[in-house]
């Protein structure tokens, strides 16, 4: 156990340094200058602020003082925010979590009783419905569905019936977080869903599916004692990858619904080609993606005892 958890931590290390180093050189390759948007700073204070963030130094220079200092927890200063990234970052990925940990709850509890439902129902409303709703998680992007969630269920809701409940944009209350969740939730729950019940089909037809139904198991013990615990393995396996599309879908949704999370600075600083708030940033969410995966890869270990984290 402790040598496969290393051996998975030192896969983790190395992936976050490719990471780093082709963020880095990647923003480099961008055309342009970040401080070359206004056209009244002066030669002077262009090169006052080149040397201010070190960008008048060869590139393989700041690269080894932008390695240092990330290990040491240091991602740099905005150019744009003229503020330490990662105070920057701290601040406003708890807006982004919650909303991400509210679209995974949606995805996951919903997808699963929903493939669930429509393996045992096969054939049935249950199963059509929700194929149906995996049908059009998959095929609607999240900024496409939460323009339409927008249009219908806050601003058609509010001028046709005069009822005011989901608002159109803001972030704070329950009711601004209904909307945004759904829209960023729904791809994650169409994939889960499909994936519960074609993973549900196979269990259900299992020989000791069968024996268990020969000694006199009710089909809601059958369920609850064996074939969930042994169908949910596969979309515990994809939670990481999960994580990852919802994490990075906030990006869009938050835009959007006008959320003050990290997408927000994420977008901004592209378009100012603010090099260090876009390395941040992307170390910070490639950090905390790695970890996701790492922490999915043991849990599935520790649930599933067919699988031996020796090997």
């Amino acid at each position: 156990m402790a040598r496969y958890i290393i051996k998975r931590l030192a896969y983790a290390v190395l992936t976050l340094f490719v990471l780093i180093s082709l963020t880095f050189f990647m923003m480099r390759m961008l055309p342009g200058d970040p401080f070359l948007g206004d056209k009244t700073v002066s030669a002077t204070t262009l090169a006052n602020m080149q040397a201010k963030y070190g960008l008048d130094k060869p590139v393989y220079i700041q690269y080894l003082k932008y390695m240092g200092n990330c290990l040491r927890g240091d991602l740099g200063m905005s150019i744009v925010y003229n503020r330490d990234v990662m105070g920057i970052v701290s601040e406003s990925f708890m807006v982004s979590a919650d909303l991400g940990i509210r679209a995974l709850i949606f995805a996951f509890v919903i997808g699963v009783l929903l493939g669930a439902v429509a393996a045992v129902k096969r054939g049935g409303f249950a199963d059509s419905f929700s194929m149906f709703i995996a049908m059009i998680g998959v095929s609607v992007p999240s900024f496409i569905l939460g323009a339409l969630l927008q249009y219908f269920l806050a601003l058609q809701m509010r001028k046709v019936f005069h009822i005011n409940l989901f608002p159109i944009q803001g972030w704070g209350s329950f009711n601004q977080t209904v909307l945004p969740a759904f829209a960023l939730g729904l791809g994650s729950l169409a994939t889960v869903s499909r994936l519960m019940r074609t993973s549900m089909l196979d269990v259900l037809g299992s020989d000791y599916i069968k024996t268990a139904k020969s000694k006199g198991l009710s089909q809601g013990q059958i369920i609850r004692r064996h074939a969930l615990r042994n169908a949910i393995m596969p979309v515990i396996t994809i939670m990481g990858p999960t994580v990852a599309s919802v994490l990075t879908g906030t990006f869009v949704i938050e835009s959007i619904f006008n959320i003050p999370g990290l997408g927000k600075y994420f977008v901004i600083s592209i378009k100012d080609l603010d090099y260090t708030m876009i390395s941040g940033t992307v170390v910070f969410y490639g950090g905390l993606l790695i970890l996701c995966t790492l922490v999915v890869d043991l849990l599935y270990g520790f649930i599933d005892p067919r699988v031996k984290l020796e090997g």
